[in-house]
């Protein structure tokens, strides 16, 4: 936290190089907006209200971004800055230091900004600066003999001397807002793009004496803003890979580092081992000795110890406990849970079920709406007919049922401890503890059957 602050977040803009009818901070990195990346940042910064501009897209954005601790500011005319700022302004604590973000910004850390704090100290203004290889496009930062700041030249205003500078602006600040408030006045729109820069309260501060600190960030990646589909994708990449570096450092074994999406957050004991191309989205708790195959997206899941997921499998909202055995080419829905042991094998659905202890589900078959037992065997083929048009029904299996392949069970019904079900049977009553019910149709043979041939002469 850094005390004493206000945040303002800078949204207005439209993002015409997106080419898209989504306002640019309605964009995903990690699928969540870049807005609220921001956002999530500036929470571990301030517990104060935050305030952000918006222009374009503004009824898009406050109906997706909803956080109880925002304050909205419209910005109708998008005229700088500068400008912008100045509708927020007046919102201000003139006792409090303000926070200046940009809702395009999505890969800042939380230690950057600590970091600018700390060079600010009782100093009216600090600056974040980077330095660029390519710094084409930036403002850049223009210092004396002394290395002391005086001014940022914005690149369209810039001489070919200062286009050689290779430190720029990223347009994020931290001012007293007093300051602020009286520089803001003073700033005039007197340059090629007729816009109001909000960089221009640099030169005012120096003008006023006063010391213009910075601290600059070493990632320029950290604090590129989003402008177009290239950079977004790019950044998407330098996040992704930011997150995996991290679960590598606490021992999270990912066999291709660039091939793994977290899109979320997770949770992850030792020796958790991630194949290939394997998406972990919304918030996951993952145990020990768990292995994740190729191509598998987990979602929301709680997965105990000594967990195996096969490739190609799909989680969403599951409670797996130890032990257990899941896919290859699984899915499985929300409130479902796998007790210890329990196995789901391949081209398996389950939807809000219990499988129990040491039960399985082995091939082909759909379970939905349905608590089973311990010891269960399914076998291949088999649904439970759970809708019947209008409301779901539930289907209970006791412990120790064997039901036979490409059968059917249609709920509601139950079937007590030890039945055995026939293949190919359809289940509509109750059935009790210890009995066999198959519903069949007799077989036939008919011998001598000769079976239809194209006519050759036709």
């Amino acid at each position: 936290m850094i005390a004493n602050t206000e945040i303002v977040i800078l949204a207005a803009g439209k993002g015409t190089r997106m080419l898209s009818d989504q306002p640019k901070v309605l964009h995903h990195i990690a699928d969540k907006p870049l807005l609220q990346h921001v956002i999530d940042t500036a929470k571990h910064i301030s517990k104060d209200i935050f305030y952000v501009v918006v222009g374009h897209g503004e009824e898009k954005i406050r109906k997706q971004i909803r956080e109880k601790s925002l304050r909205w500011v419209q910005q109708a005319k998008q005229l700088g800055t500068g400008h912008a700022v100045s509708k927020v302004i007046n919102h201000l604590d003139v006792n409090k230091q303000v926070l200046i973000l940009y809702g395009d910004v999505p890969c800042l850390e939380e230690d950057t900004l600590v970091q600018l704090a700390n060079k600010k100290q009782s100093n009216p203004l600090a600056i974040l600066t980077v330095m660029m290889n390519d710094p084409q496009g930036y403002g850049r930062i223009i210092r004396d003999e002394k290395g002391n700041i005086v001014k940022i030249v914005e690149e369209k205003e810039a001489t070919e001397e200062e286009k050689k500078i290779k430190e720029v602006n990223t347009g994020i600040m931290l001012v007293d807002v007093a300051q602020l408030t009286h520089w803001l006045v003073r700033i005039n729109n007197d340059n090629t793009q007729n816009e109001y820069y909000l960089t221009d309260i640099i030169a005012l501060a120096v003008d006023d004496n006063y010391t213009v600190m910075s601290h600059c960030v070493r990632d320029s990646q950290e604090v590129q803003g989003v402008n177009n589909k290239q950079q977004l994708v790019m950044l998407e990449r330098y996040y992704q890979l930011k997150q995996a570096n991290k679960l590598l450092q606490k021992g999270v074994t990912l066999l291709d580092i660039n091939r793994f999406d977290l899109r979320g957050s997770v949770s992850m004991g030792i020796d958790v081992v991630i194949d290939v191309n394997v998406i972990l989205k919304g918030n996951n708790l993952i145990g020990n000795r768990v292995s994740i195959g190729a191509n598998s997206i987990i979602k929301n899941c709680l997965i105990g110890d000594d967990v195996v997921i096969h490739d190609n499998c799909m989680l969403d909202g599951v409670v797996i406990s130890a032990h257990c055995e899941i896919g290859p080419f699984a899915r499985i829905r929300p409130q479902t849970e796998l007790a210890e042991k329990s196995k789901v094998g391949n081209f398996v659905e389950i939807k809000k079920s219990i499988i129990g202890a040491e039960s399985k589900v082995n091939h082909l078959s759909y379970i939905g709406d349905t608590t089973m037992g311990k010891q269960v065997n399914i076998g291949a083929g088999t649904i439970t007919c759970n809708y019947d048009g209008a409301y779901k029904h539930m289907t209970t299996i006791g412990d120790k049922v064997f039901v036979g392949s490409n059968s059917a069970l249609v709920a509601p019904v139950q079937l007590y401890n030890n039945v055995t079900i026939g293949a190919g049977s359809v289940i509509t009553t109750d059935v009790e503890d210890d009995a066999l019910s198959l519903t069949r149709s007799k077989q036939r043979i008919v011998r001598g059957w000769k079976r239809p041939a194209k006519d050759i002469k036709k």
